[in-house]
Order: C-alpha cells, then structure tokens, then sequence
C-alpha cells in the first residue's frame, strides 16, 4: 500500500507539472507567437491610451456615440450573464416597453418605428460588442445633429457604418452586425 501512495504522488507531481505549468505555458507562448493581438485580449488603443477590448461592448450614455445593446450587468465581466427572464414575464415586457420608448424619444423616431430585437434585450452574456447594421443606422440622424454634422459629413457617417459592417462569419454563420465599440472609435476620427 505505501508503494501505490507513493507511485500515486509522484504521478500527481508529475501530471500538474505537466498539465499545470508546462503545457499553458506552451500553449500561451503558442499564442504569443501566432496570435499576439488576440492573446492578449484584442485590445485596443488610441494614441497610446487604452480604450478596453473589441470583444467586449461598452456603455455609452452620450447621445454623440452609438448606442450598444442593453446589458444586464452594465457590461461588468466578473457577474457576465443575462436577466433569465421568460416572454411572459411582465417585468420583461415592461423593460422592453420602456427601452422601446427610450429609443424612439432619443433617436426622434415616429411612435410605430421597428426597434432591432437586440436594442431592446440584452444579450444572453450582457457583454456582446455587436448590433445589427439597422440598429446604427437608426442612430446616424441623431449623432448628425447632436454633433453638428453637415450633409457631408452625415454621408461619411452612413459610408462607415457600411464599411464596418461584419458579414457573417464564413459567408453562413450568424448575420451582419457592427461591433458599436469600434464604431464609436472611428467616429471620433470622423473631420
């Protein structure tokens, strides 16, 4: 029995070594290696300062910048998850009710407008980057005129919600969608 606890140790030690510490450090230099943006979590900066990641979205309550879908933790990474709430829950339907409202004030758009699904639910992690290119394009009134956008300038905003418009992943895989963070950053470049 001592000789079994003793070849049990040692293949204890011996597999963390191997699996705890030397295959995720293979896998990260891996990583380091082939995909250095991604493995350190896609982030991104803008004149040397540190914006957050384009794989997660990013409240935004200004009316200059586009708005992302709700999120039901406010975007925080450590409590991701949604509300769990079914289609007959009232307490859903008065959140999408007074999100709809919200939208056709903010945007000035007419009281029987279609409001994209994911402007008015938050995504099942609360912290997808992504809208619907419909969903910008609602909003492109309202940043032309809070920012004082000419003609223009208002054509340059419709040309890059197109340009950054995703496909679907493969040409099959989801649907088109706008990751709203890199959006917001592009708009900032807009002159």
């Amino acid at each position: 029995m001592k000789k079994q606890l003793i070849i049990s140790i040692k293949l204890l030690l011996i597999m963390t070594l191997l699996l705890g510490v030397i295959y995720p450090l293979f896998i990260t230099g891996l990583a380091q290696l082939a995909f250095p943006s991604k493995a350190n979590g896609s982030l991104v900066e803008v004149n040397g300062t540190l914006r957050g990641s384009k794989l997660i979205g990013q409240q935004t309550d200004s009316s200059s910048y586009f708005n992302p879908r709700p999120s039901a933790t406010g975007y925080n990474t450590l409590a991701s998850g949604a509300f769990n709430l079914g289609l007959t829950s009232r307490k859903l339907h008065s959140l999408v009710e007074t999100r709809r409202a919200d939208i056709i004030q903010k945007d000035s758009l007419p009281n029987d407008a279609i409001i994209p699904a994911e402007m008015l639910f938050a995504s099942a992690s609360g912290l997808d980057p992504h809208i619907s290119p419909e969903a910008a394009k609602m909003q492109i009134e309202r940043i032309a005129k809070v920012r004082g956008f000419s003609d223009k300038q208002k054509q340059q905003l419709s040309a890059l919600v197109n340009e950054l418009t995703e496909t679907p992943q493969f040409g099959i895989f989801g649907c088109e969608r706008i990751n709203v963070f890199m959006l917001n950053i592009e708009l900032d470049k807009l002159k």
